[in-house]
């Protein structure tokens, strides 16, 4: 191990566009041969191997006196999770189906039962399928509707590239079908004859999707639809009603649907309704009706439309569930009676059932200041029961089955804490700071009873900001080992999600962007002036396109924080949105710009990009996770800003890069193997806060 940071070569390289001139000393860290790296790592080129493993081997050695408190940390975190875990069973059919998680096992084992109890049948133990490989990831599973034959799909490489097998039932056997190259997801037809399932092109992009007879060879199946923008994802699903397979193009404002009679899996799809820039929708069905979520119209928080199945257009549909502006639908599910839709309002998330008879509605209510909740569909559409999760920063999840006449709730399953958690030993709140333009930005906060509010304590503040994607305030076990260490936990709801509406996350979008950045930041200096905190004690922590805000914030506000955890991060923004090779630069644009066609855009882009706006100052200390085969958030994109910040930075801080040799966008695959890598950064937040009682 070394205790010398390494400094990355300069290879001087340069770009125009726009007229605009780009150095770019650390380009040569992003391989030739990527798409080949993907599938096999051993292929990366020997300079770029070396730097990534003198990376590592600096890291190692400087975390290295926080060894045995990564190990106390793991096996504390490892204690707040029962080993020997199921789930609530699912019935569909003669069955309940259902995931459990064995003690000292890696991977999960799907399971199923006679409906009304029995004996257990274990269609498939992934950690059987994962011996002998260093990355292994259960993709989709899915049972024919007849009971017979399991559809499963695993990821070998960490590239998210998924292997479709389909399994016997009635014997456990592989039958002779193989697809290669999935995206993960294996739909049923209606007879249990044959799967739909989607491929990846040479640039990682979902393109197509076939419909693959079971006894044929793949070169054999039938091209169902081909989505021809490079911009847009393409996707298959099947309606609660088991009746229609639905093809979703979709980019991060528009989608289109097409769908086709499960029981006709060579017709021509029907589409739905043309893609117009700007309006989403998704579909469902029920009896001659389709049922539609979307934003078209101006519903910019969604509303629920219905027409009928023989005249899909825009022009017949009618309003079900009128906007209302300030209330995001965010999922519609539909049973034989019953129409249940999320919602959230004021940042906070409820569950409307509806009578689909009498239009008759209930919402279903709970109490505390701040929580999560999800709905989960369940595998029958003919139920009056609807099954939800239920979760707060100190309370442990809870699964209910709600029937939906008799408006009673079932209490299946408690998140059960081996080691012990007392719910009142724990603090929940919900305050809003104001941002720099007025807006009132939420924070979720979680502390110990016994930590005192006299702005000494350390707060760890987390967000993500981007793609209108939320951050629930639900239950962690890993994060009360900061909280019990006398660290505040808080989450900052920032524009670029859709906490508070579909407003919020276009305010936090494109040319916007920079609202990101300033919400967080003004989360943070406005938890010090509460007290909970102070400037300077805060560690930021983000991944992805959160790694992307933990780059921002770094160069605009160091002084705010003392570290930064940045996993796989979004940094090198510019590059990735002028590279449309890169899986995700295409669909991308809507989200961020498009600066290959657009100079407005590019300038945008450099103004935050983070790597293209380090500057010679002092930064608090940082250390990046990155992935070897992550396809989202590619490895060179952490590698480089590191490289840039070492050589510019002018303080003494740490600054550590670590790549997952044999993992991508997720980490390790393995549920252990993910503790030790949140022990390792939860580590270094209480080694930079100064922890030292472990």
């Amino acid at each position: 191990m070394s205790s010398t940071p390494p400094f990355a070569e300069k290879r001087p390289t340069s770009y125009t566009h726009h007229g605009i001139s780009v150095e770019d000393a650390y380009a040569w860290l992003r391989a030739d041969n990527w798409q080949d790296v993907m599938r096999d790592p051993s292929g990366l080129a020997p300079d770029i191997r070396t730097h990534l493993e003198a990376e590592n081997a600096y890291t190692s050695a400087s975390m290295a006196d926080t060894e045995a408190l990564q190990e106390k940390l793991f096996e504390e975190m490892r204690g707040r999770i029962k080993e020997d875990d199921s789930s609530v069973p699912s019935p569909d059919g003669a069955y309940a189906y259902l995931t459990k998680e064995l003690t000292g096992a890696q991977h999960p084992l799907l399971v199923r039962t006679p409906r009304d109890g029995g004996a257990e049948s274990v269609l498939i133990d992934a950690n059987v399928e994962a011996e002998g490989l260093a990355y292994f990831k259960l993709g989709g599973a899915s049972h024919s509707p007849d009971h017979s034959k399991l559809a499963w799909t695993a990821d070998r490489k960490g590239s998210e590239k998924y292997r479709l097998n389909i399994r016997d039932l009635s014997n456990g056997n592989e039958l002779a079908d193989q697809i290669e190259e999935t995206t993960g997801a294996a739909i049923w037809d209606a007879d249990s004859s044959g799967v739909f399932y989607t491929v990846l092109d040479d640039n990682h992009r979902p393109c197509k999707v076939f419909y693959h007879k079971l006894g044929t060879d793949q070169s054999e199946d039938h091209l169902v639809y081909e989505e021809p923008d490079a911009g847009f994802f393409l996707g298959v699903g099947k309606t609660l009603s088991g009746e229609y397979i639905l093809l979703d193009s979709h980019d991060h404002e528009t989608s289109e649907v097409r769908v086709v009679r499960a029981n006709a899996p060579k017709a021509a799809p029907q589409l739905i309704a043309a893609r117009q820039t700007g309006v989403e929708y998704s579909v469902e069905h029920h009896e001659e009706q389709f049922y539609i979520l979307t934003n078209r119209d101006g519903a910019e928080d969604f509303k629920i439309v219905t027409t009928a199945i023989s005249s899909p257009a825009p022009e017949n549909w009618s309003d079900l569930v009128r906007h209302r502006a300030g209330t995001l639908i965010l999922s519609l599910t539909l049973y034989t009676h019953h129409m249940v839709r999320l919602e959230r309002f004021d940042g906070l998330p409820r569950i409307i059932v509806r009578d689909l008879a009498s239009g008759d509605e209930h919402s279903v209510a709970f109490d505390e200041e701040a929580y999560a909740l999800g709905v989960s569909d369940g595998l029958e559409f003919d139920t009056d029961t609807v099954r939800f999760s239920y979760s707060s920063m100190t309370t442990p999840a809870q699964v209910f089955d709600y029937q939906m006449v008799d408006r009673l709730r079932t209490l299946r399953k408690t998140q059960e804490v081996p080691s012990g958690h007392t719910i009142e030993d724990y603090r929940t709140r919900r305050i809003f700071a104001l941002a720099a333009d007025g807006e009132r930005v939420p924070i979720s906060i979680l502390y110990h009873k016994d930590t005192k509010l006299d702005g000494t304590a350390p707060c760890l503040l987390y967000g993500y900001g981007s793609y209108g994607i939320s951050m629930p305030a639900g239950f962690s076990v890993t994060r009360l080992s900061l909280v019990d260490r006398g660290f505040i936990y808080a989450i900052a709801h920032i524009r670029g999600g859709k906490d508070k509406g579909d407003r919020w996350y276009r305010d936090g979008r494109r040319d916007k962007k920079v609202n990101t950045f300033k919400d967080f930041i003004a989360a943070g200096r406005f938890l010090a002036l509460e007290n909970f905190t102070s400037e300077g004690l805060i560690i930021a922590h983000g991944g992805s396109a959160g790694g992307m805000l933990m780059g921002a914030v770094a160069n605009m506000a160091p002084d705010l924080f003392a570290g930064i955890i940045a996993e796989v991060p979004f940094v090198d923004v510019l590059n990735t949105m002028l590279d449309d090779t890169l899986p995700l630069t295409p669909p991308e644009w809507p989200e961020w710009g498009n600066p290959l066609t657009s100079k407005d855009d590019f300038k945008t882009i450099q103004d935050y990009s983070p790597y293209d706006n380090v500057t010679a100052k002092d930064y608090p200390a940082i250390v990046a996770l990155g992935g070897l085969t992550d396809p989202r958030v590619t490895y060179w994109e952490p590698a480089k800003w590191v490289a840039r910040l070492r050589e510019l930075k002018t303080d003494d801080n740490l600054l550590m890069l670590k790549t997952n040799m044999d993992a991508g966008h997720g980490g390790a695959s393995g549920r252990f193997d993910r503790l030790k890598e949140t022990a390792f950064t939860t580590a270094f937040a209480l080694k930079i806060a100064g922890w030292t009682q472990d």
